[in-house]
């Protein structure tokens, strides 16, 4: 039991016994409190022991991260529980053991404590034992997920690496794969699976431990020198690791990591370029393309093989292509702009470090629309691209063909639509300008042209599309990742407050001013809210006072704001407002004065422009860039050729460094060059031009020489021989130094100190039986030149063999597509004889096999050799023979390719202007230094006895002093110290010799060329001239002309004209006549060259050129007055009209015409003052327009006239032609139904039976006219009569119409419905016509009026027809009329009379007599007039021009 605590125990020591238990329970608590944290910890982690080397770290996955985290969750949780439970108990304890410290200190005490104790550790026990089986269930659930989680395919933590290893040792090659189920493991050596029952045992061991995989490959050869792959695949997917395995042997210095087959299998084989890039000069618009070969296939092209333009990596695109195949790299564009020009470059890697070769490819501009117009812009950019607005730039174009660029001008395409619209147009042709009016979200293409006043340029390439947008959007927004992978976009926007009124925008200032715009910039309102803003701006000018609102033909939605109307030298200041939805805002504060600037001017031109040599077609040129220039764009570079005054673009994009190379030019011609700046103000001035610089080869150190070989050996001396260098430098090879190596020494030393000036070399002082080596250096004037590489070891030992050495300088010349000339020099040592002859080998490219060129031997040492395969390469050799047999072979050529180049030049063979015969070769493309030399047959010089060489500025001469038999032959020219083959050949055979000694007897004794001999012409007015043409003559020339033996000169009745300068001599004779007959004959003289020509003027020849001397002259004085111009002549219309027309001309007003018809003059005739023409018109010909026609013309100066005569072939041509209108006139069959048939027909616009002939066909079967069928024609028409048509007369019916060689052919099927047609028809019209006939009618008699004075007897007779006889009645007024008194009526047949007696006024009025029967009937009417006595002459003269009266009883 407790017993209560008094105040004055509370400060007092506690007793010993009290102190002791509770140390004992302290140190417990301890105790038991690291046991449940050891317990928690080892029931709430998972230990791992991973076995890792040095180069590795561990790593977990992110499931081991997962589960460490629920775990420390979960432990966390359990602690804090425990902890409670821990603190409840310790509270419980302590105050159990204060009472029994303080009531007891007994056994008792020790026992309750037990008890508790026991108690306190079978419920931790239960606790324990609970929390890890939640802790197990916990991390069976984690297990599980982690084995669902964890199946994926396979990776490699360790890949394979690459071993070198030495001959015969064991190599182990290992990796360490994961995944996922596990793997299925391959290996494989060079692609092929490794199989160890395949191979000897032992040879490969393969295993699998835990992801450990391991291939052992046992005393290892060089067939074991491989590439070896390890494949992985599981369900999941598969990996592979490779790694190569180099097996060195000792082969000396080769062996190692820098051993040759060591590099090749660590990074493929040495890929070397087999051809040139050359400068590629395409057009715009068009393609172009580049390519290169490759000695061996490149391994993972597409990744290798690499393309840039101006260090730029170049990708596949719509417009490029980018492929391999077949050891070659191409690059083709398929639509060229000027922004494709560039220096472009193709990498490629190699054991040996990179590969590359580079070209220029340039692009010229495409033909204008119009001549004259500038070239595109190019280089078209969008900047500060804004909401509504942009600046675009661009660069203008180096060739403006000579007229200068006034502006520009702008179109823009929406999108993807392809639809150019003009868009702005850029003020005072700076290459910069604001567009505006643009819409948010929309994307935007843009394209310039240049203006001139020639025309507007093509249109530039299109800009990349831009969208338009707000510029600083992505700066607003804040990406926040969440939840694996997961993201919130956040916008500063979305934390602007609310805003109703915007407050007014700040910072207005001027972001760019320019010459015709100025660019107004601000600052947004802060805040601005989360409505959106547009802006108005307002301006005024300094000093006015007043502001004025600038207007927009869309709203300002950017910060930005072009301003393109201000005036210049004026200062104008700016506000803005804000506007939103609710509301716009103050204005802003205004802006600092504004103003244009000036005109911009163009950058000054470079200074200290320089050309120097580079290529045979190439220049380098040099300048000092511009300084101080930031808006600097770069450089247009032009040339022209010395002497021209055009200058032609090099380059249409502009060149960004100071320095660059020229290709593209003619080898030996002189070029001026220029360099221009540009900006976006322009091209700039012309820099001053460079001296003129001829295209040749620069001066360079030659490269080394190559392929050593000994020529001879003795006891302590050899002679060594080696080809000359592959590039001279430029110059003249001037020598060689040679040094030689003991193979048993260190050092090197050298032979000679002085250059050898042959590349055959004899070194002495060698100690007999050792092994030497050679290397070498050429020199010209640029210096000493590349190191070679060493030659073969040779033994220093007498050579007694009985076979030759080997020939040397094996060269090849000449070199054609089928055809080359093989020389060489004869071999140092023959052996034990002399040699007999060559053998020639040759070998193709790739081939490993000689063939011999000739079956026989060649006795000398050049061979011509044809009938090659062109476009092959080949590789020759040469052996000496003698009695003991063939020698060894010389040192093959290198590979010769047989092709025509287009540049190779031939002898040219000729006579110059002294008559010297002459063959001579040029070779603009020679170096300086270079010789030509000339040999005769290949064996050496030509005589100089017999020829004269003479040379001059890259051009060599041969002349032949005295031709003869002893010059035939071959002359073979070679032009020395160039790197490529030039050289040529030409037989001179005796047929060509002797037409150039023919030629040169005409150039020694010259005869003036006759272009003309004589010739006779009539003038007008009947003189006559005679002519003759030579070549052009000196001023100097002379003429003597000798008529009948005697000089004559000119007079007024015979001219004589000398153009020298034309070479024309003219004799007019004014009236010819019998003095002027005989021979005229022209002596010409210039210089040394003559010329005579004679011309006979007699018998029927002078004859008949005096009647039309005299036939002329009358015609020209007939012409003094009117006359015809053109006769009259006749042409008939398509109207069959015959129209006769004549042309009269030197008319006046007073100028009379007339027409005549058989003498007799017509008035039908027409003539127009005006024209002079003349015509007639026959509207239908016939024979009595058969006759002479004849038109005149006359006035005081003269008569003339013109007759046609129609009377006999004439007139049958006009109907021969008026039948063939008439023919073709006919007009398609037509079918009309008749009452007596069925009538076919044709209209035509004329017929004449005696000159057209028409023929019917029924079914192919010709028709002749009878009972039933008629034919016939009209004037105007043809046609066919069907009467009493029946069905036999169904069918084809053809028309054939011929008028002279002409024949047309017309038809139409009368069947079916076209026949029963016209069939109805013809019985409807048959019907017609029987009623027609036998109806009752007035047939004739009465009168339209009749008059009769009073008193007199009237009588009106009439006659009828009708079956059957029709009924008379007749009628007054249209009122019937009654027979009594003064009426009767009396019928006698046909005819009807009415007797009127005593009429007066009261009979005047309308009579009809009405007939009528049961086919019809008719009324025939009369007006009757009945007029008094004395009104006769009133009566008469108002009837007159009516019908008599009948006559009065």
């Amino acid at each position: 039991m407790t017993l209560p605590h008094s105040p004055g125990n509370v400060g007092e020591p506690r007793p010993p016994q009290a102190v002791e238990v509770h140390r004992l329970e302290h140190r417990q608590e301890e105790e038991h409190k690291e046991e449940r944290q050891h317990s928690l910890h080892m029931g709430s982690s998972v230990r791992r022991r991973t076995f890792r080397s040095s180069e590795e770290d561990y790593q977990f996955s992110a499931a081991d991260y997962a589960l460490a985290a629920a775990l420390a969750l979960t432990a966390s949780s359990e602690k804090s529980w425990e902890s409670q439970l821990r603190r409840q108990t310790s509270a419980v304890e302590l105050e159990e053991r204060g009472q029994k410290r303080v009531g007891f200190g007994n056994d008792l005490e020790r026992t309750e404590i037990a008890f508790l104790r026991t108690q306190w550790l079978l419920r931790q026990r239960r606790d324990r034992k609970a929390l890890r089986r939640r802790m197990e269930e916990k991390v069976q659930e984690a297990k599980e997920l982690r084995e669902l989680c964890s199946g994926r395919g396979p990776w490699f933590w360790i890949p394979l690496r690459s071993h070198a290893v030495w001959e015969h040792t064991t190599v182990l090659l290992t990796c360490t794969v994961q995944a996922s189920p596990p793997p299925q493991v391959t290996w494989y050596k060079n692609d092929m699976r490794i199989d160890p029952r395949l191979f000897p045992a032992g040879k490969y061991r393969i295993t699998n431990n835990y992801g450990l995989l391991t291939l052992e490959i046992r005393r290892c050869t060089i067939e074991d020198a491989a590439t070896y792959t390890v494949m992985v695949k599981n369900a999941y997917g598969q990996a592979s690791s490779f790694a190569k395995v180099l097996v060195r042997t000792y082969v000396g210095k080769d062996a190692g990591f820098d051993s040759e087959i060591f590099k090749r299998l660590m990074f493929g084989p040495n890929v070397e370029f087999t051809s040139v890039l050359k400068p590629v000069f395409a057009r715009e618009k068009e393609p172009f393309s580049l390519s290169c070969l490759f000695s061996e296939d490149v391994l993972d092209a597409e990744q290798n093989i690499q393309w840039r333009r101006d260090g730029r990596l170049l990708r596949p695109s719509g417009r490029r292509q980018i492929l391999y195949a077949d050891r070659q790299a191409s690059l083709k564009v398929s639509c060229a702009y000027k922004e494709d020009e560039g220096l472009y470059t193709i990498q490629v890697p190699s054991p040996f470090g990179l590969q590359e070769q580079s070209t220029y490819v340039f692009v010229r501009d495409a033909a204008a629309e119009k001549p004259g117009a500038p070239g595109s812009p190019l280089n078209v950019q969008c900047l500060n691209v804004n909401r509504d607005c942009l600046i675009l730039t661009w660069t203008p174009p180096s060739d403006t063909r000579g007229n200068p660029i006034t502006g520009y001008s702008i179109e823009r395409c929406r999108g993807e639509s392809g639809q150019w619209v003009p868009c702005h147009e850029a003020p005072s042709g700076i290459c910069r300008c604001p567009i505006q009016g643009l819409l948010e979200g929309q994307s935007y293409r843009f394209r310039v042209r240049a203006v001139s006043r020639a025309g507007r340029s093509l249109p530039s390439k299109a800009s990349e599309l831009v969208v338009m947008g707000d510029p600083d959007e992505a700066r607003k927004k804040t990406e926040i990742s969440f939840d694996l992978g997961n993201k919130i976009t956040v916008s500063t926007d979305d934390f602007e407050d609310f805003v109703t009124i915007p407050s007014p925008p700040t910072n207005v200032h001027a972001s760019e001013i320019r010459d015709a715009y100025v660019v107004l910039s601000w600052e947004e309102p802060r805040p601005r809210g989360k409505a959106p803003l547009t802006y108005t701006l307002e301006k005024s000018i300094i000093g006015s006072g007043t502001w004025e609102a600038i207007s927009s033909e869309t709203p300002v939605k950017s910060p930005r704001f072009a301003l393109l109307d201000l005036e210049k030298g004026k200062s104008y200041v700016f506000k803005v407002r804000a506007i939103n939805q609710y509301g716009m805002s103050d204005p802003s504060e205004p802006s600092e004065p504004i103003a244009l600037r000036g005109k911009p001017a163009t950058l000054p031109p470079p200074a200290q422009v320089q050309a120097f040599r580079d290529t045979q077609t190439s220049v380098s040129l040099t300048w000092e860039p511009v300084k101080d220039a930031p808006e600097l764009l770069g450089y247009y570079i032009y040339s022209r050729e010395a002497g021209s005054s055009e200058w032609q673009t090099v380059n249409n994009k502009p060149i960004q460094g100071h320095k660059f190379t020229v290709p593209g030019l003619r080898t030996g011609k002189e070029y001026e060059f220029c360099v221009r700046s540009v900006s976006e103000a322009g091209v700039g001035e012309s820099s001053a031009v460079t001296e003129p610089i001829r295209v040749k080869q620069a001066l360079a150190t030659p490269s080394a020489p190559y392929d050593f070989v000994l020529l001879n050996c003795g006891k302590n001396d050899m002679v060594i021989g080696w080809k000359p260098p592959k590039r001279h430098g430029g110059g003249k090879i001037l020598g060689y130094f040679l040094d030689q190596h003991d193979s048993e020494e260190l050092d090197w030393h050298p032979v000679n100190q002085q250059p050898i000036p042959t590349r055959v070399c004899k070194v002495s002082n060698l100690c007999e039986g050792h092994f030497y080596e050679f290397r070498a250096r050429a020199a010209n004037w640029a210096g000493v030149g590349e190191l070679s590489a060493p030659s073969s070891l040779f033994e220093c030992k007498k050579w007694t063999m009985p076979q030759p050495g080997p020939p040397y300088d094996v060269q090849a010349f000449e070199v054609r597509a089928t055809s080359l000339v093989l020389k060489w020099e004869p071999p140092l040592y023959t052996g034990a004889g002399p040699v007999s002859g060559y053998r020639i080998s040759v070998q193709e490219e790739g081939s490993e096999q000689w063939k011999p060129v000739t079956p026989d031997l060649i006795s000398g040492t050049h061979l011509r050799i044809s009938d090659l395969q062109p476009g092959k390469s080949y590789v020759f050799q040469v052996q000496a023979v003698n009695s003991a047999g063939p020698g060894q072979p010389s040192m093959p050529t290198d590979p010769i390719l047989l092709e025509d180049k287009p540049d190779a030049r031939e002898i040219e063979v000729g006579v110059d202007e002294e008559g010297f015969i002459y063959l001579a070769f040029e070779a603009p493309e020679a170096p300086d230094s270079a010789e030509f030399q000339w040999s005769k047959d290949y064996k050496g010089p030509p005589d100089p006895q017999r020829v004269k060489i003479e040379e001059k500025a890259n051009k060599s001469k041969v002349i032949l002093k005295e031709p003869g038999l002893e010059d035939l032959g071959t002359y073979s020219v070679v032009v020395t110290d160039a790197d490529e083959d030039i050289s040529a050949s030409h037989t001179l055979t005796e047929e060509e010799l002797d037409k150039l000694k023919k030629l040169s007897h005409e150039i020694r004794n010259p005869t003036i060329k006759r272009i003309s001999g004589w010739n006779v012409d009539i003038l007008e007015q009947g003189e006559v001239r005679l002519w003759l043409e030579v070549e052009k003559l000196s001023p100097a020339a002379e003429l003597h002309l000798i008529f009948n033996e005697k000089e004559i000169f000119s007079s007024p009745d015979r001219k004589i004209n000398f153009v020298r300068e034309k070479g024309l001599v003219e004799v007019i004779i004014q009236n010819l006549s019998e003095d002027d007959k005989g021979s005229y004959t022209a002596q010409l003289q210039d210089g040394k060259a003559k010329n005579q020509i004679t011309l006979a003027l007699v018998d029927d020849d002078f004859d008949k050129l005096l009647r039309k001397a005299e036939a002329k002259r009358r015609d020209w004085k007939r012409k003094q007055g009117p006359y015809f111009e053109e006769p009259l002549q006749w042409k008939v219309t398509e109207d069959c009209q015959v129209l006769l027309t004549c042309k009269a001309t030197n008319t006046k007003k007073e100028t009379h015409f007339q027409w005549f018809f058989q003498k007799r003059e017509t008035p039908d005739g027409q003539y127009d003052p005006e024209t002079g023409v003349g015509t007639l018109c026959i509207e239908e010909l016939s024979k009595e327009d058969k006759g002479i026609y004849r038109a005149t013309v006359s006035d005081n100066r003269g008569e003339d006239d013109t007759i046609l005569d129609l009377t006999g072939e004439a007139l049958d041509a006009i109907f021969t032609e008026l039948g063939r209108i008439g023919a073709l006139s006919a007009t398609p069959l037509k079918i009309q139904g008749t009452e007596e048939g069925i009538r076919i027909f044709s209209k035509v616009k004329y017929f004449d039976v005696q000159y057209m002939k028409t023929t019917w066909f029924h079914k192919e079967k010709r028709l002749e006219s009878g009972d039933r069928i008629r034919a016939g024609t009209t004037l105007d028409e043809i046609w066919l009569h069907i009467l009493d048509p029946k069905d036999s007369d169904k069918g084809k019916y053809t028309l054939e119409v011929a008028a002279g060689k002409e024949t047309r052919q017309l038809s139409t099927d009368l069947s079916g419905q076209a026949f029963d047609d016209a069939l109805a028809e013809h019985q409807r019209l048959k019907a017609l016509a029987i009623i027609e006939k036998n109806r009752a009618k007035v047939v004739r008699g009465l009168p339209d009026v009749a008059t009769i004075m009073e008193d007199k007897t009237l009588c009106l007779t009439c006659v009828i027809s009708g079956d059957p006889s029709p009924e008379i009645s007749w009628l007054k007024n249209d009122q019937p009329v009654t027979f009594l008194d003064r009426y009767r009526m009396e019928v006698r047949g046909s005819e009807v009379t009415i007797t009127i007696e005593r009429v007066n006024s009261e009979d005047s009025g309308r009579y009809g007599v009405f007939v009528k029967n049961k086919y019809g009937s008719e009324t025939g009417q009369v007006t009757i007039s009945v007029f008094k006595h004395g009104e006769e002459a009133k009566v008469l003269e108002k009837t007159r021009g009516h019908a008599e009266a009948p006559p009065v009883v």
